[in-house]
């Protein structure tokens, strides 16, 4: 019998890697948000790491619904060694990319190690692919390991998103609608600084824009996510509704809060917690667009 035939399962990642064993994994080690992503999908990771933008401790934005308390985090960036990972005895790791197939936020040398000692796959979730997709691919590798997104689950994402589209055409919020309602995403750099969204380059941010959400584009320059500017400029974009970054990177809201701008922006705006590592199922993209539904209704009303 052939060495293929012999493999009873496999998984073909986003850099053209086929991943195989002998057997269906069971112990998965995997990067946060594809960890949330897992455990939507009904996969309980026995370890989580974090990237370089992480620390010594879960970031609990990224992590959804993930019960932190109950599994194991491994470490981030640098600080997450081989001897971290395979002390957990993982038999798949599921790693992320934005592209070119470099596993994000892992040392070169331990992503070429680890797959010397364990199945690893990695999946896209950079600007290749819409958020739909990128669901996809984690149903599919859920699919693969054994389980699949519940009819409850597609049905509640179904919903949020024909709620979401029906608010932002001004179908249900009278006759302004919420398409006058500007909507801006930005990641707080510090008080001097804040990175704003190009929304084109988010899949979530994307998928807004693609339901009739009115997104705030920044103004052109270098930076291929995001346009690094002041809080001025995010003032002078005006904008309704803020999504603000939420994850532990992001400059705390002490550091910046007496900032005469951002008091602007914040009084104009209604603010809204953002995690721009959204975990990739129905759950999570549901309660996104719910969400941002919720936001949209209310400021238009005023």
């Amino acid at each position: 019998m052939s060495q293929l035939q012999e493999q009873a399962w496999e998984f073909a990642d986003d850099r053209h890697h086929l991943a195989a064993a002998t057997r269906t994994p069971e112990r998965v080690v995997a990067y946060i948000q594809a960890g949330a992503s897992l455990w939507d999908l009904g996969i309980r990771p026995v370890g989580i790491f974090g990237s370089y933008h992480d620390g010594d401790t879960v970031d609990l934005a990224k992590a959804g619904r993930l019960p932190v308390d109950e599994v194991t985090y491994l470490g981030a960036g640098a600080g997450l060694g081989l001897d971290d990972v395979l002390a957990a005895q993982p038999d798949l790791v599921v790693a992320l990319t934005y592209g070119g197939g470099q596993v994000y936020g892992v040392e070169p040398d331990l992503a070429k190690h680890l797959e010397e000692h364990v199945p690893v796959v990695v999946i896209d979730v950079g600007q290749g692919r819409g958020l739909a997709g990128v669901r996809e691919r984690m149903a599919e590798l859920g699919r693969s390991l054994g389980v699949a997104e519940g009819a409850g689950a597609l049905g509640e994402l179904t919903r949020a998103e024909r709620e979401l589209a029906e608010v932002a055409s001004g179908a249900a919020v009278g006759a302004e609608g919420a398409g006058a309602v500007r909507v801006l995403a930005l990641s707080p750099g510090g008080p001097d600084s804040v990175h704003l969204a190009r929304p084109a380059k988010w899949p979530d941010l994307s998928a807004l824009t693609g339901l009739g959400v009115r997104m705030v584009e920044p103004p052109e320059g270098p930076g291929a996510n995001w346009h690094t500017g002041t809080w001025g400029d995010a003032a002078e974009l005006a904008p309704d509704v803020v999504l603000v970054d939420a994850r532990a990177n992001a400059a705390p809201r002490g550091q910046y809060a007496g900032d005469a701008q951002w008091a602007a922006v914040a009084e104009r705006a209604v603010v809204l917690p953002w995690n721009p590592e959204i975990p990739a199922s129905a759950v999570a993209h549901a309660g996104f667009f719910g969400g941002v539904a919720e936001v949209l209704r209310g400021r238009s009303a005023r």
